[in-house]
């Protein structure tokens, strides 16, 4: 297994913690770079700064809003990236009428909260829907997801649902993808759910389908074993 340098593209509000949890378990994965989007308050300024961030050539992964700006970088650039992973995330843009307009009023209801009460009030509200319901007493683990909201303010948040809101339609990008690819969510992942990423599949019909059991959105920290062995399989099939 070569070792390409895996960058990685987080999601909502989200910064390495997502990702460490996989180092111990996938020896390929001690090359990494995680990408911050500082200011950024568009899916394409966040995917020009990883590009900006990145070698020449890479692996790419990108985990929910990451797993949008993967694609907007494979929009731009797909010539660099030797292999991509897209993890409990979509392709659709945001729901015309009544649909799209409730999804706006939610993510603002959060946003009010950021605003008024603090990151952390809003991240205590958030996570109640992204990890697998019996997670939820996991103070370890509720724990370092707060910890992680809370390393960021509320423009900053302000920022990513913007970008978020007026997110492109990647479906060209789904159904140009010539290299290597893995879909993975989990199986009880209520946000991003894996009809979603079955329906991905279908544009990619060549990428591996991964579904972890006893995981919500936040996979890649409740069961980072079982998400690694998936991530081991691909790239020891594609020798990446």
């Amino acid at each position: 297994m070569n070792q390409t340098t895996f960058v990685l593209a987080p999601g909502l509000m989200c910064d390495h913690t997502v990702w460490e949890p996989l180092a111990d378990h996938l020896p390929s994965f001690q090359s990494r770079i995680v990408i911050d989007y500082q200011g950024a308050n568009t899916l394409v300024n966040m995917a020009e700064l990883l590009l900006s961030q990145a070698p020449d050539q890479f692996l790419l992964a990108g985990h929910s809003m990451g797993g949008r700006v993967a694609l907007e970088v494979l929009r731009m650039a797909p010539q660099r990236v030797s292999g991509v992973i897209l993890m409990d995330t979509g392709y659709l843009p945001k729901v015309a009428g009544a649909v799209g307009e409730e999804e706006v009023r939610k993510r603002l209801a959060l946003l009010q909260i950021a605003q008024e009460q603090g990151v952390r009030a809003m991240a205590q509200e958030w996570v109640k829907g992204m990890v697998h319901p019996a997670r939820l007493t996991d103070q370890s683990l509720i724990g370092d997801i707060l910890d992680m909201f809370d390393r960021k303010n509320s423009d900053i948040f302000a920022r990513q649902l913007l970008a978020l809101i007026h997110r492109p339609d990647a479906t060209p990008v789904l159904q140009a993808l010539t290299m290597p690819t893995l879909i993975l969510c989990g199986a009880q992942d209520a946000w991003s759910p894996p009809s979603q990423h079955i329906e991905m599949h279908q544009f990619v019909p060549h990428a591996q389908l991964a579904v972890i059991e006893n995981a919500g959105h936040m996979a890649t920290m409740e069961k980072p074993e079982a998400v690694a062995v998936a991530m081991s399989n691909w790239l020891s099939k594609y020798q990446l």
